[in-house]
């Protein structure tokens, strides 16, 4: 049999991208399943005894800052995001917080955009590289069709407010843990309580579901209105689809445009 060829750098890298890999988190790889090599024997002298070596112990691989337990770690956000007064206190307890492994792997906190005195609020799931590089939401290819969409009825990133559930971005993009879901729940309901809309847009299912405590997909979901309840008020929730799944099924921009439109009324900017 002929053999393959070798693959080519930029066929490798195409690869990597492909599987998630587009980012270092070091500046030096690290072989995590290379074993210590046992120090040398030390030689004994011929004339007098020697004392035998202490075992040397094993240097530690640096693999990030240990979570805490679960409930611990759910129990701390509670208590955290309880007593922030403000968004900016929010967004400093959460740069503190570290009972959230993915902050030790993402590359900064991606807080929010737009406007804190919005009558609007967008929440998304979590951030993706590019999020996570400029450190706010939605500025990747999402990002640019999510302005059209908002743009059609009026609205900007300074007549709006965009946040996300998960505040960092989980590694190569994978979806995020149920644990680190809830780790990170108390932030976000508190950041809707200090922004305190009157209408709250939930993008894409997981944000729907962890938001508005329901188990129905986006595709029963879409375009009903839920009341979602804070401490001070009830406020207007509509869920509709997140701009990432629209880019690979464009054929649903009918219903989300019927979703803008149903937005725009409430808001009273007229019919659209």
């Amino acid at each position: 049999m002929i053999p393959e060829p070798a693959p080519t750098v930029r066929e490798l890298l195409a690869f990597y991208l492909e599987a998630g890999v587009d980012c270092a988190l070091t500046e030096e790889p690290i072989d995590r399943l290379a074993e210590i090599a046992a120090p040398p024997p030390v030689p004994r002298a011929a004339a007098a005894p020697v004392e035998a070596p202490r075992p040397v112990a094993a240097p530690a691989v640096i693999r990030g800052e240990a979570a805490p337990a679960p409930d611990v770690a759910i129990a701390s956000a509670r208590e955290a995001a309880r007593t922030a007064p403000t968004l900016e206190a929010l967004r400093e307890l959460m740069q503190g917080f570290e009972g959230c492994a993915l902050k030790h792997t993402a590359t900064r906190l991606v807080f929010a955009d737009g406007n804190p005195q919005a009558r609007i609020m967008f929440v998304g799931e979590a951030p993706g590289r590019d999020e996570d590089i400029e450190g706010l939401p939605f500025v990747g290819r999402s990002g640019k069709l999510l302005d059209l969409m908002i743009g059609a009825i009026g609205l900007n990133r300074t007549t709006a407010y965009i946040a996300n559930v998960i505040p960092w971005r989980p590694p190569g993009n994978r979806t995020p843990t149920p644990q680190e879901t809830q780790v990170c729940l108390p932030f976000i309901q508190r950041q809707i309580e200090l922004v305190n809309p009157d209408v709250l847009v939930t993008l894409g299912n997981p944000s729907t579901q962890t938001l508005l405590g329901t188990r129905e997909g986006i595709m029963r979901t879409r375009g009903r209105w839920f009341d979602y309840e804070t401490a001070g008020r009830t406020i207007r929730a509509l869920p509709t689809f997140h701009p990432a799944y629209l880019l690979r099924s464009p054929s649903y921009k009918r219903l989300a445009w019927q979703d803008l439109r149903a937005i725009a009324k409430v808001l009273g900017q007229g019919t659209v």
